[in-house]
């Protein structure tokens, strides 16, 4: 239970703006909220609603244009991070920054270190996090390599970090994203508890169900505006989803029946090293993936769903094993080879693999179909039919406030994605690799991609799903597989396995 208070606000924003002029964009319109002393509260919102802009003035990233922000009741300018570490908030990114060969005590004190003697006094750290994570229950052995660390204890170090620079207003920002079903259910009792001691929690997500359980209140912003400000339990996921979209959003996907058909996408005995961005490697993987069917991956990321997918594709060799499609063998072929075959790859990054930022948006819709006669004759582009392309896909799949000659970094995550799905099935590919296909996105653009996915697959391709997501795994495959230390284990039919079962084996790597 939170000890919510009547004392002054802990945060109050009083109708912050911004506007960017180079965009034209109004990112956050007249923004006023409360987060009260030891109270959680959830803010959601599509991508692009101003959620991420809202943060960034909090934390001195950007400036209001007009407005205020107070702190325990007290007016405040924050010019930029340290300034907001000083007033007492602090931010626990998805993505973590943590050093990954220092120790749980030299990560939370990085910075504020004791020092004995004008040197790094190692005792003394480790006493004072290990009383800190005791006052706080985040129970964890401070002697420990962040390294050694699974994902879910990597996370209450970050917590740890803020909480040890003092923090009283602690942001979320996707917190369950990289994290198992039992690991998630932690952190929003981690959370609670936090709440209890006296703590304030601005939690962000866009998964509706964790968001109900963890929150006191649910602030909801469409288009830079707070559209709802609701008490935990008045308002159902639909309803949510719909203050946040403005439109009614199907929850749960639409699963297609039927049986599977051909053979098309075949791995045996596939091996790789471990990478050194902390992937797990493959272990003689192997499966065989159909024709009109979803096969789901489900598991922690950095267990080898990034090798075996960029194997597939053309951008990781092999050690040892064989990639073919439809009896024709693809390994070790180039990205450019494995694409004239028929496979289509949504990356898991495409802020970085999957587009290119600084170019247009027809640019990166016709970018991978340069060598083909779709867009150019004699090595020469046929701009008419790019620009004819990029309109096309603007319009089938809703890229919104999109032009075919606007930069694409300019655009929302899920206005991104939008892109790499209609490029990668406007081929008529025989197989997608999806990876992580919905990363980050809110439940609009979630329900597109699963309706683009559930297309291909009813057109006769076979996709390949990995997401750290379960209830997408569940909702969208026909068979399911878990991949645990580079190791393949399944695959299952879906009727076999439930989202309990599929989460012991990702934190456990054994059938049960």
């Amino acid at each position: 239970m939170s000890i919510v208070s009547s004392e002054a606000p802990r945060l109050e924003l009083r109708g912050l703006r911004k506007y960017f002029p180079a965009s034209g964009v109004l990112a956050v319109a007249d923004v006023s909220l409360e987060v009260a002393v030891g109270e959680v509260v959830a803010l959601i919102g599509e991508n692009g609603t101003g959620k991420t802009t809202l943060m960034n003035l909090l934390f001195g990233v950007h400036h209001a244009d007009a407005g205020e922000i107070l702190i325990d009741g007290r007016p405040v300018v924050i010019r930029d991070q340290q300034d907001a570490i000083a007033n007492g908030l602090g931010m626990v990114h998805q993505h973590f920054e943590l050093v990954p060969s220092f120790t749980v005590a030299q990560n939370v004190l990085l910075g504020r270190e004791p020092r004995k003697r004008g040197l790094f006094d190692n005792a003394e750290a480790e006493r004072r996090v290990a009383r800190l994570a005791e006052e706080t229950g985040l129970a964890i052995d401070p002697s420990r390599r962040v390294a050694d660390l699974p994902i879910g204890t990597q996370q209450r170090v970050e917590i740890l970090k803020a909480l040890a620079a003092d923090a009283r207003l602690l942001i979320l920002d996707e917190p369950t994203a990289v994290l198992t079903p039992s690991e998630a259910d932690e952190l929003v009792a981690m959370v609670r508890a936090l709440a209890a001691t006296g703590r304030s929690v601005v939690f962000i997500s866009h998964k509706l169900p964790e968001v109900q359980a963890v929150a006191d209140r649910i602030v909801v912003m469409r288009k830079g505006r707070v559209v709802g400000d609701l008490r935990r339990g008045n308002a159902s996921d639909a309803e949510l989803a719909l203050l946040m979209v403005g439109r009614e959003v199907l929850l749960v996907a639409d699963r297609n029946e039927g049986a599977a058909g051909r053979p098309l996408l075949e791995v045996s005995g596939a091996v790789a090293p471990p990478t050194d961005e902390g992937g797990s490697g493959l272990r003689d993987v192997g499966f065989t993936l159909r024709s009109h069917e979803v096969l789901g991956i489900a598991g922690v990321s950095g267990n080898g769903q990034d090798e075996l997918i960029e194997a597939i594709a053309g951008l990781r060799p092999l050690d040892a094993g064989q990639v073919s499609l439809e009896g024709v063998g693809l390994t070790g072929s180039s990205p450019a080879r494995v694409r004239s075959a028929g496979i289509a790859h949504i990356a898991a990054d495409r802020m970085h693999v999957g587009l290119n930022l600084d170019a247009s948006l027809e640019e990166n819709a016709a970018s991978t179909a340069y060598r083909s006669r779709r867009f150019s004759r004699w090595g020469v582009v046929r701009k008419g039919l790019r620009r004819r392309f990029a309109e096309r896909l603007i319009a089938d799949y809703e890229v919104r406030g999109a032009s075919p000659t606007r930069t694409v970094g300019s655009l929302s995550g899920g206005n991104l994605q939008k892109i790499v799905i209609g490029r990668e099935l406007s081929g008529s590919p025989k197989v997608v690799l999806a990876n992580q296909p919905t990363r980050g996105l809110d439940v609009g653009s979630i329900e597109f991609v699963h309706r683009a996915l559930s297309a291909a697959r009813r057109d006769g391709c076979g996709v390949l799903l990995v997401s750290a997501e379960l209830d997408e795994i569940l909702a969208l495959s026909d068979r399911i597989a878990v991949m645990y230390n580079g190791e393949l284990i399944g695959p299952y039919d879906r009727f076999e396995v439930d989202r309990e079962r599929l989460g012991q084996i990702m934190a456990r790597g054994k059938e049960l």
